[in-house]
């Protein structure tokens, strides 16, 4: 039975690529249902009726509403025929996959999203002003989590997260540590092991991967030749 899958998201939004890098690497077919977040579509009556939460990424198909990018990938895994490094079917590396899984919630998710909202995205919606002390402070929590990923995840002289071959770990791991170079911020200056990473990620997943950070590059461009000036 078909199942209608759409796929609600904004490419501004970091889980949302990872899914979007996902779908286009799997060639699970899907229908776009794009949601402006800065113009405020999530917020809409129309939108709540999709996903309670209100947030993107979410998916809709014939047999259910789902939201948060962590149960999506897990049910398309379990529903489609994906190759099998995605999500692994060895209970010991999936267990591991699962393991960043739920340590990035708290940790890079939390704090590179909070540095670059911070930096860069309430400067722009609400004109605030930047606290030095306070951008000292999220720059740090965040350098302690990088410089973490650096050691423990990628320091074992593994290709990827877990093991050699990519999974959605990696998906989120990479898109979340690209946000905070809209603000200026690079996240492999000093992170050999990092740098290396990303470049794999990348390549594992061209051209997608690239497609899906079009918007960010282009912002992150212009924030290190402001830098630079």
């Amino acid at each position: 039975m078909a199942k209608n899958l759409k796929y609600y998201y904004d490419l501004m939004s970091q889980p949302s690529r990872a899914l979007w890098i996902f779908l286009q690497q799997t060639k699970i077919p899907y229908e776009n249902r794009l949601v402006n977040l800065g113009k405020g579509e999530h917020l809409t009556d129309e939108f709540k009726a999709v996903n309670r939460f209100q947030k993107v990424p979410c998916i809709t198909d014939s047999q259910i509403q789902l939201a948060e990018s962590v149960a999506i990938f897990r049910y398309l895994c379990r529903e489609y025929t994906v190759p099998d490094h995605w999500y692994p079917a060895d209970s010991r590396r999936r267990a591991l996959v699962d393991e960043y899984l739920e340590w990035q919630h708290h940790n890079t998710r939390a704090v590179c999203a909070t540095y670059f909202q911070y930096m860069w995205l309430r400067p722009r919606m609400f004109g605030s002003k930047i606290d030095p002390k306070r951008a000292d402070q999220y720059r740090t929590q965040m350098e302690t989590c990088l410089d973490f990923i650096e050691r423990e995840f990628l320091g074992g002289g593994a290709r990827f997260i877990v093991g050699d071959e990519i999974s959605v770990a990696d998906l989120l791991a990479a898109c979340e540590i690209e946000q905070p170079r809209m603000a200026g911020y690079d996240p492999c200056d000093g992170r050999p092991n990092m740098a290396q990473w990303m470049a794999r990620v990348r390549d594992s997943t061209a051209p997608f991967y690239d497609q899906a950070h079009k918007f960010v590059n282009k912002i992150a461009q212009d924030a290190a030749t402001k830098h630079k000036l």
